[in-house]
């Protein structure tokens, strides 16, 4: 296979889909190599996304999909297995064997979600166990929700969570044990304490305890690490790196300026990837950017080698 193309985006979901959408449209020939599991596959909806509130995520890609192949994009199925550097342009190494050229590449391949081992919690992942109140909290307002501390953040996230619902637990569980300021504001937002470890979750969301108690919940918290899908660029030199939120540790992502653009010359990041706290619709405006910035530097490459053949002719 020697397929060449302008862009090769990695990854097929709102970031990869925008960015190869806004490259097409820009007449650039672009392939989209996407595995097919979005992170988002396992929630009903995607939520705070204007105009496409409550769109299902299969949904909402499968449109995606068909409006990047109305401008000539092409989409494939599968996954890129390696990237190197050729010349003055990169080869990217496919799971079914063969291989495509590309002068600029798009990593778009979002995070894994790397949850605590707690029993029950991998199962509900995305139904009745969840992580972000702002895709979440509206469909659990007024319900009974429980917070499983696995760090330094679980008042943090008891008083967020509080907002949706005037009935929170925080189950200390593995965390930090509330102290001080963040004690009073717990007892003063009435969210209930309860200590000892979790032995894992029962039922809906019902959490038992490792001393036999049962607490009856409608939804649970967790705080899963986060991590960069983006070792396919370590040979390159883009490294993830840690992100931290009042001194933990929340996981990992490749650093790029505000464009995406990284430190590897011809790469760009767009979506969970390089931002770990992006929603559907900051991932698709991330790959927007990043696909306007990738045209404008091939641009600038063309237009470098047309003046280079210029002068030659007239030399």
């Amino acid at each position: 296979m020697d397929e060449r193309y302008d862009v090769v985006v990695i990854g097929g979901g709102a970031a990869g889909l925008s960015g190869a959408l806004t490259l097409a449209r820009a007449r650039r020939s672009v392939l989209v190599v996407d595995a097919g599991e979005p992170r988002n596959a396992p929630a009903g909806n995607v939520h705070n996304y204007l105009g496409r509130e409550g769109t299902p995520p299969a949904e909402l890609y499968e449109i995606g999909r068909g409006e990047v192949e109305s401008y000539g994009g092409t989409i494939r199925t599968g996954r890129v297995v390696s990237v190197r550097r050729e010349d003055d342009g990169f080869v990217l190494a496919l799971d079914g064997g063969g291989e495509v050229r590309a002068r600029r590449v798009l990593l778009a391949a979002g995070l894994t979600d790397d949850l605590p081992d707690v029993p029950g919690v991998a199962e509900r992942w995305g139904s009745t166990v969840l992580h972000c109140p702002y895709c979440h909290g509206w469909e659990v307002r007024d319900r009974t929700v429980g917070i499983v501390s696995t760090g330094p953040l679980g008042a943090y996230a008891a008083n967020l969570w509080r907002q949706w619902t005037d009935d929170v637990v925080l189950f200390v569980h593995t965390g930090a044990e509330p102290a001080g300021e963040d004690l009073e504001k717990l007892a003063a937002r009435g969210v209930r304490i309860v200590r000892g470890e979790v032995a894992g979750l029962e039922g809906g969301a019902d959490v038992r305890l490792a001393d036999g108690e049962l607490v009856t919940r409608d939804a649970v918290v967790v705080a899963p690490r986060f991590v960069a899908n983006g070792e396919l660029l370590a040979d390159l030199g883009a490294v993830p790196v840690p992100m931290e939120m009042h001194g933990a540790v929340l996981g990992t992502y490749l650093p790029a300026d505000p464009t995406g653009r990284t430190d590897v010359p011809g790469v760009w990041v767009a979506g969970n990837a390089g931002d770990l706290s992006a929603q559907v619709i900051v991932a698709a405006a991330q790959g927007l950017k990043a696909g306007a910035m990738i045209n404008a530097d091939l641009i600038e490459e063309d237009t470098a080698r047309a003046v280079s053949g210029q002068r030659s002719v007239a030399a």
